[in-house]
């Protein structure tokens, strides 16, 4: 996947992004970012591991990583995962179904957002 935007609105705190092979444009707010980090602190070493507390977080950075991936530092001290634009884009493609996945693990787990 190449990217033909790349674009943080600070103000709603959302990661604008369009690709070469479709040209849809895709708002990905920051928590949902922070929640699907590639980072083994969140995909755990086997198992995920759920993220909570993230409703408020808001991106402090984007770093472009070569000609393939971004690095997003995240307010609440988290930087260490690489976002490839192939995951990325994955995350745009399927954010509807991942979103009510995640909402329903936290209420199972009797977890909060906030």
């Amino acid at each position: 996947m190449t990217p033909t935007r790349i674009h943080l609105d600070t103000k709603t705190q959302t990661l604008n992004i369009s690709f070469q092979e479709d040209q849809q444009l895709f708002s990905l707010p920051a928590e949902y970012l922070r929640v699907f980090s590639p980072s083994a602190e969140v995909r755990g070493h086997g198992s995920p591991i759920l993220q909570q507390g993230k409703a408020k977080v808001n991106i402090l950075k984007l770093l472009p990583i070569g000609n393939y991936a971004l690095k997003i530092e995240f307010d609440d001290g988290h930087d260490s995962g690489l976002f490839s634009f192939d995951y990325l884009y994955e995350l745009a493609t399927e954010y509807e179904q991942r979103w009510a996945n995640y909402l329903e693990a936290l209420e199972a787990s009797n977890l909060s957002r906030d």
